[in-house]
């Protein structure tokens, strides 16, 4: 990670923005990564404005790492004002983009602040762009996926 990125991620958890779970939140979107074990929870709050719904906030709770809680922070600013289609056409590194290009083992904290904004917009994952990368598995992924086959170990004698 450069010393750029690690230094806006430091500034981004120092006061994250928009930390906290939101009352009466209009939309709830939840994500979580099985491969890292990190879990985001995004809450959003509309309003009218020139006759369409806009996000008047949009807060969040994540157990991850800085970088998560970074681009969560970040991306709640980003989407206020905003419709929820103008949102949803926001890919993971729009999302992140105030940070600067994340490093691959990084992307999939973009990946789960987006996943948590479409669940919370009503967008499925499948409708994001077609240049964004494809989303990390999700912990709900893992929850329909089979169980390994058991195996047995013999042992000869």
């Amino acid at each position: 990670m450069s010393d750029e990125l690690h230094q806006k991620i430091q500034e981004a958890i120092a006061e994250p923005k928009n930390l906290g779970e939101m009352q009466n939140a209009d939309a709830v979107g939840t994500m979580g990564s099985a491969d890292c074990g990190d879990m985001l929870r995004m809450w959003i709050k509309f309003r009218e404005e020139g006759g369409k719904k806009v996000i008047d906030k949009a807060s969040f709770q994540t157990f991850g790492c800085e970088t998560a809680i970074a681009v969560a922070s970040l991306a709640t600013q980003l989407i206020q004002g905003k419709t929820p289609e103008e949102a949803l056409a926001m890919d993971g590194a729009a999302l992140s983009a105030p940070l600067g290009p994340l490093p691959p083992m990084k992307i999939h904290c973009a990946q789960l602040v987006e996943g948590a904004l479409r669940q919370a917009l009503g967008g499925a994952p499948a409708a994001q762009p077609a240049k964004s990368a494809p989303m990390a598995p999700t912990l709900v992924d893992g929850f329909g996926a089979a169980a390994p086959a058991k195996k047995t170990i013999v042992f000869k004698k």
